[in-house]
């Protein structure tokens, strides 16, 4: 083991009995007494008279958001690096010795089994050969660490890597953190709390507004109020541990849907203004320039439908975290996409 540089790691009295892993439908688990320490039902967790029953809905990381301004509806956002994938598992502190004990001791030894890693779990026999049989579950140690076990992040889509935390439940002492792969960091958290970010609905402002006309600059622009950065706290109650993922809009990609357009810029990337916003609201005054953001159609859709206008709102993401940690995560986008049919007529007033 090496030590942690969080000095403050693992503080045992108040960190929870178990976390709950994935399981078989109809699987009998044992249930976890509280021990002598106090302890918290974990996320979906179930409470009966001082103990926790091991179910399979997920880790004890806690998770909360903040700010989005007022967008509406919102989503999740795509990173903009396709090699980029949030960590499929991690090791976290998840029982003290008493409450180990307690459940080997108290488990029906024909029926119940306890999590070891995210996809095994044994039986009675087999916890007492590993865990009491020349250890005695540590006891000795009540209150100077925890046994750790292997937990699967809820916002994996890769089935098979959570097979990358397969080591089973192992000791830990207070203030260190076990040198293994995957054990739970700020930056795990971090990379974590990056799925649950959600961000408001790129809704665009538009002018003209409906039906666009041929040759007649569209403006686009995004209100700075409705869309504030994000910031996503993922900690682990009692440690110490936690992670603030923060996402800022930055800029707006907009993709007028055909070849028969120009776009404004010519890239189509519109940049944020200082004050968040993005591209400037449409005045009469304005009337004979070229939108700092916008579009300029070139043909009618009359006859072919409309086209796709594809608005996608790009989100810089970076992270902070406890022991004086932070960094950058990849970018992520999240956009939508607005049907536009275009006229053409022979004069226009605006």
């Amino acid at each position: 083991m090496k030590k942690s540089r969080w000095s403050a790691y693992l503080t045992v009295s108040s960190l929870a009995a178990i976390f709950a892993v994935g399981a078989t439908p109809g699987t009998a688990y044992a249930n976890i007494g509280n021990g002598d320490s106090e302890a918290e039902a974990p996320v979906g967790g179930e409470s009966d008279n001082g103990k926790v029953a091991a179910h399979a809905t997920g880790t004890r990381v806690v998770i909360k958001q903040s700010g989005g301004g007022s967008g509406g509806s919102s989503g999740s956002v795509t990173s903009v690096d396709p090699n980029w994938t949030p960590p499929p598992c991690w090791y976290e502190p998840a029982l003290t010795p008493k409450q180990l004990q307690d459940a080997v001791e108290g488990m029906d030894r024909r029926s119940e089994v306890i999590p070891v890693t995210a996809t095994l779990s044994w039986g009675h026999d087999l916890m007492k050969e590993n865990y009491q049989d020349g250890r005695n579950f540590n006891i000795e140690k009540q209150g100077e660490g925890m046994w750790w076990r292997s937990v699967n992040n809820p916002n994996n889509n890769d089935p098979a890597a959570v097979f990358d935390c397969e080591e089973t439940m192992f000791w830990v002492d207070a203030g260190e953190v076990p040198d293994v792969p995957h054990a739970l960091t700020p930056e795990i958290l971090a990379e974590y709390a990056y799925n649950s970010v959600k961000v408001p609905e790129t809704r665009v402002e538009m002018n003209p507004d409906g039906d666009q006309t041929v040759n007649l600059p569209t403006w686009i622009w995004l209100d700075e109020a409705k869309f504030e950065p994000v910031t996503v706290r993922a900690e682990l109650p009692g440690s110490g541990l936690w992670a603030e993922t923060t996402a800022k809009p930055v800029g707006l990609h907009i993709d007028p849907g055909t070849k028969d357009a120009e776009t404004f810029p010519a890239s189509g990337d519109c940049p944020a203004n200082g004050d968040g916003s993005i591209g400037a609201p449409y005045t009469k005054s304005k009337a004979e320039k070229n939108p700092p953001c916008g579009i300029r159609y070139l043909r009618s859709t009359a006859g072919s439908g409309s086209h796709a206008l594809e608005a996608t709102l790009t989100w810089e993401m970076s992270w902070e975290g406890s022991g004086g940690t932070g960094g950058d995560l990849p970018d992520g986008t999240f956009g939508t996409t607005i049907d536009v049919t275009v006229q053409e007529v022979q004069a226009i007033n605006r």
